[in-house]
């Protein structure tokens, strides 16, 4: 089994339309894992039935027992959060605030303060329309620790890979450089990187291969709406040439893109157009990649 991450410098440059449809053409050889956890919508194009479901716990904050609590303040005092509160002679967790320190509970003569594990996400197991593996969780409005939830559907995925003898897990990882992408980039053998000729593309995708190269893994590159700046789709492929980055594709600017997204399906269903023709030479050109 083969782990392909595809990630984008930035958000907007096309990266989960093309993952779904490189899951579509993988078929019952890929196992999807949507890894952007904290904008999860890759189950949009591949409508999954959320079939299975279990809650995803990490992180702890403060909670206090208002039965118990004598209101002295201790806690108010000590908190250099500000997350408690005092609203009609009540002390309360403001619970975006807390950072789970527990010094509130430490000082608490009426051990009215519990320190609890919080409940962040869920984590679904479903089927896809097309009767295939889908991996994914959605975390909790304002929660932490995505970087967490994304290992949690990486490895989800890994397993159910081996189980059922799958070639590919295929990862929708996050936007950016952060702690998810650092998450979904782990364990990686190949990245495929989705980029756009414009200022901020170009410049977050030199940022990404950066966080890339550090985990020693192959990577290849497609140039997403290409015609629309071609000199800076020049810059990015003698980039490309540069970094040793393996060129996969150039996309032409397609209104079908949108088209497809509308009506909630991926590019290669949508249409017999040049975009999947080229879609599925790509597909072809990422797996020659992984395999050598």
């Amino acid at each position: 089994m083969k782990e392909i991450v595809v990630i984008s410098g930035k958000g907007g440059t096309g990266k989960t339309s093309l993952t779904a449809s490189f899951a579509q053409l993988g078929g019952d050889k890929v196992i999807a894992a949507d890894c952007d956890v904290d904008a999860a919508d890759m189950h949009l194009l591949l409508q999954p039935d959320f079939g299975n479901s279990e809650d995803f716990y990490s992180g702890i904050k403060a909670e206090i027992e208002h039965d118990i609590c004598s209101q002295c303040g201790k806690c108010f005092n000590v908190c250099r959060f500000n997350a408690i509160s005092l609203v009609k002679d009540k002390y309360s967790v403001i619970q975006l605030n807390c950072e789970g320190c527990g010094y509130c509970a430490r000082v608490c003569p009426k051990n009215a303060i519990m320190i609890v594990e919080q409940n962040v996400g869920k984590l679904y197991v479903s089927t896809t329309k097309d009767n295939n593996l889908m991996v994914h969780a959605r975390l909790a409005i304002g929660a932490e620790n995505s970087g967490k939830l994304v290992a949690k559907v990486k490895n989800t995925a890994k397993k159910l890979a081996d189980i059922h003898n799958k070639d590919y897990v295929l990862v929708d990882g996050s936007p950016g450089v952060g702690c998810p992408v650092v998450s979904s980039l782990s364990g990686a053998d190949f990245v495929l990187l989705v980029t756009e000729p414009t200022v901020s593309g170009f410049h977050d995708l030199k940022r990404v291969y950066k966080l890339v190269r550090n985990f020693n893994i192959k990577a290849g590159c497609i140039i997403n709406k290409y015609d629309l700046n071609h000199k800076i789709t020049h810059e990015i492929e003698e980039y490309m040439k540069d970094e040793k980055i393996s060129y996969i594709a150039k996309l032409p600017y397609d209104e079908a893109f949108t088209e497809a997204m509308t009506r909630a399906q991926t590019i290669v269903e949508y249409s017999e157009n040049d975009l999947k023709k080229i879609l599925i030479q790509s597909w072809d050109k990422i797996q020659n990649l992984v395999k050598t």
